[in-house]
């Protein structure tokens, strides 16, 4: 079942979903008043993700309830490389007022060594960013622009079966054309958005302790147009919809299941590092991932867990649009990746 939203409406009544299902936008009203659930379990976030075939940044400021998660990641697939720095902000409970939807307001962080700001202007996505001794001594700094035309996004509203006060709401909105730069001390990356695209994974919602989660992203160009996709399961209860779409010329073409056929190692464990295999139903978007780097994180604090295994590379293959027309991709650059997190 593919539920389809169309129309505006409250996102909670009595602190559940009132109509679960996927929308082409955002739809549902999301306001914390509506919440049944203690603060410690709300989480809001906002994360951009920018990069092209040799590089790439992205930026998160997250309110999880009892914790604020604000991080940087310098990634150069070039060489192999990445770097990942976070501030910890204890007991946020809120005070981020992260805004009610994606088009409206402001998210910002200010610490001692990062600043971190994302703004909406003119239709545009602006990230500023300062970070002081980021790596190795060198201050990071960036500046990006990301235009936002008249599009289709991937929007999601889902709660969990055991526990119905509990939801994810999700928008993805890919295939940002991207202007900018950043740097780590003398070394400059710029992006321009006849070639480079960003993401917005903007979130709001109530989890349950323990989960994990799959989710692939792209954006970019297929014969000169905008093309992406988004895939993703393994999170709450996805009887209503799923959240997988291919993104062509700015429209969304809806997915049914996905799955990604990970390489295991003798001991049951996946292998990252090699070669994927990617599917859907009907087979609407197929076809190979090739890792290229393994951006990994694995923290265990007592009762606060996660172990993440973001892997950017290249896929090969082809994708199926609404009416039929088929595409044919060839290393297209993307990130897929497996988070457990337990918080």
């Amino acid at each position: 079942m593919q539920n389809e939203i169309t129309t505006k409406q409250k996102l909670l009544k009595n602190g559940r979903i009132t109509t679960p299902g996927w929308a082409r936008q955002l739809f549902w009203e999301y306001d914390r008043k509506d919440i049944r659930a203690s603060r410690w379990r709300i989480k809001e976030w906002d994360y951009y993700l920018v990069a092209n075939e040799h590089y790439g940044v992205a930026f998160t400021i997250s309110d999880l309830g009892y914790i604020g998660l604000n991080s940087v990641s310098l990634l150069n697939f070039d060489e192999g490389k990445e770097h990942t720095e976070s501030i910890i902000d204890p007991f946020p409970f809120g005070k981020y007022r992260m805004p009610k939807d994606s088009a409206l307001g402001d998210a910002g962080f200010a610490g001692r060594r990062l600043q971190l700001k994302f703004r909406r202007k003119d239709k545009k996505h602006i990230i500023r960013c300062c970070f002081s001794n980021f790596f190795e001594g060198k201050d990071f700094k960036a500046e990006l622009s990301l235009a936002q035309p008249d599009m289709d996004t991937m929007c999601i509203a889902t709660p969990w079966k055991e526990k119905p006060t509990a939801f994810y709401y999700n928008q993805k909105i890919n295939c940002l054309p991207a202007d900018g730069f950043a740097s780590l001390g003398d070394r400059v990356y710029r992006f321009s958005s006849d070639r480079d695209c960003g993401v917005l994974d903007w979130g709001r919602g109530v989890w349950t302790y323990d989960n994990t989660w799959y989710w692939g992203t792209g954006s970019g160009f297929v014969g000169g147009e905008p093309f992406g996709f988004n895939l993703g399961y393994g999170f709450t209860d996805r009887s209503s919809a799923t959240e997988n779409v291919i993104f062509y010329k700015n429209r969304v073409h809806k997915l049914g299941q996905a799955d990604f056929a990970i390489p295991k190692k003798k001991d049951g464990s996946y292998d990252f590092m090699k070669r994927w295999h990617i599917s859907t139903d009907g087979s609407r978007l197929c076809g190979t991932f090739t890792p290229v780097l393994n951006r990994h994180a694995d923290i265990n604090a007592l009762v606060i867990a996660t172990n993440q295994n973001q892997v950017f590379g290249r896929f090969d293959g082809a994708a199926v649009t609404d009416d039929g027309t088929r595409l044919d991709i060839r290393d297209f650059f993307c990130a897929i990746e497996v988070v457990h997190n337990r918080y």
